[in-house]
């Protein structure tokens, strides 16, 4: 059931990574590390596209350091969630779409595989959104003519072709590298304040007390914790080769463990960088921004100094890059596990690039060019929506004992995730209940 048959050059394409990097049986644990990671760095890159710029930027000046704490809760949600994806997948060899379309009815399953589909637009619109603006900024193109741009990221799908799945990881690490050292130096640039930063950190219902923080720590939730990259991590985590015995699968959960931690307490220090660098720039100013361009236009007066703003736009375009490889693949691991269907790479990002830039014209033509913050955020808040059904079938599937075996998580682990979901699901309710009863 388990094991995986080695390739040398196996394509980008979930359906062809099977066993891709083989696992040595004797290496030390740090040579092990090294050769298993991957799949959590390619994970990771959903927790810092532009969706997750727009809602950080927007809390940072608008309430300062106070919903820093967020952030963090968020992304230790995260890393118990894709650690559970991780796990299902290293045990069961399936992943989370192939499961829900196996144990779930007709109607169940085309409802899970909708809500997921949803997901992946919604995902891909802050993609589409976040490169135009990047494009916008750099070159001076119209916003408009940005997203159009954005189409030509299909070539790069099929430049990928036939591509190792680590060459997909070298070039992801690379732009994360980009967004990572932009951000450093923004830092230093600004100089935030050191005590308001732990003060943040530290958990207030205070913070989140009127309906539009909610609002916000709700986006961030959605923008932080993605539905399609539990589907995701689930498959490519299959690309390290496992032996079929219980040891090496326990020590494969270990690996797959610690390379999650690693590549999602990074994305933990970027979103944090994001929101720190909006509260100290333009809150501590009294400048409430909403809008990436502004918060691009602004740095330099207040930085002073013109690298910060050619800096931001790098590092917006890298996101937005990077987000397109992994989405890419989440959308073909969802349509191939709920409905058996293969097409090509650059067919099915074709079709969710198509299904993207849509909304995004006629949301840019019914808001102008100062809608791009407002789409953003409510991409991130559909997100949000959709994650309790990507969530629960994991967290179930994961404590069933048939499946799983001794494997099973330990029950702290369970309770945690029944509690993430809780969370999660009672902050939807109540957004919807506003936005109904407003």
């Amino acid at each position: 059931m388990f094991s995986l048959p080695k390739t040398a050059t196996a394509p980008f394409c979930p359906s062809e990574v099977r066993g891709s990097v083989a696992m040595p049986t004797d290496a030390p644990l740090w040579r092990k590390l090294l050769r298993f990671s991957g799949p959590g760095l390619l994970v990771s890159v959903g927790y810092m596209d532009p969706g997750n710029w727009a809602t950080d930027i927007e809390a940072g000046s608008r309430y300062g350091y106070n919903l820093l704490f967020v952030v963090l809760l968020s992304s230790l949600a995260a890393i118990v969630l894709q650690t559970l994806s991780a796990r299902l997948g290293i045990v069961t060899g399936r992943d989370l779409a192939q499961l829900s379309k196996d144990r779930y009815g007709k109607r169940t399953r085309l409802t899970l595989w909708a809500f997921a589909e949803l997901s992946i637009i919604a995902c891909d619109l802050a993609e589409v959104l976040g490169s135009a603006l990047a494009f916008h900024l750099l070159l001076g193109v119209p916003i408009l003519a940005g997203v159009a741009l954005t189409a030509l990221d299909t070539v790069i799908v099929l430049a990928l072709q036939g591509r190792k799945f680590r060459s997909l990881e070298a070039i992801v690490l690379g732009l994360i590298a980009t967004i990572g050292v932009c951000f450093l130096v923004e830092l230093i640039l600004v100089q935030p304040s050191v005590s308001a930063i732990v003060q943040g950190l530290i958990p207030s219902f205070a913070a989140v007390g009127n309906a539009d923080a909610l609002g916000l720590a709700v986006g961030i939730v959605g923008a932080t914790v993605m539905p399609h990259n539990l589907y995701l991590h689930s498959n490519i985590v299959q690309t390290r080769v496992v032996a079929e015995d219980a040891d090496s699968k326990r020590e494969a959960i270990t690996l797959s463990t610690l390379d999650t931690i690693i590549s999602l307490a990074l994305a933990l220090l970027i979103n944090a960088a994001i929101l720190i660098l909006a509260a100290a720039a333009f809150h501590s100013r009294g400048q409430d921004v909403a809008e990436i361009q502004d918060a691009y236009h602004l740095l330099d007066p207040i930085v002073g100094t013109g690298v910060a703003s050619v800096l931001f736009g790098f590092a917006l375009l890298a996101s937005g890059q990077s987000s397109t490889f992994t989405g890419t693949v989440a959308g073909q691991v969802i349509m191939e596990g709920f409905l058996n269907l293969k097409i090509p790479c650059w067919q099915r990002r074709l079709i969710t690039r198509s299904l993207a830039i849509i909304p995004a014209f006629i949301g840019l033509w019914w808001l102008g060019e100062r809608g791009v913050g407002t789409l953003l955020v409510l991409s991130q808040i559909v997100l949000s929506l959709q994650l309790p059904f990507a969530v629960y079938p994991l967290i179930r599937f994961n404590g069933d004992r048939s499946l799983m075996g001794a494997a099973v998580p330990a029950r702290a682990t369970r309770l945690a995730a029944w509690g993430i979901f809780a969370v999660i699901t009672a902050a939807n309710v109540w957004l919807v209940a506003q936005v109904v009863a407003g």
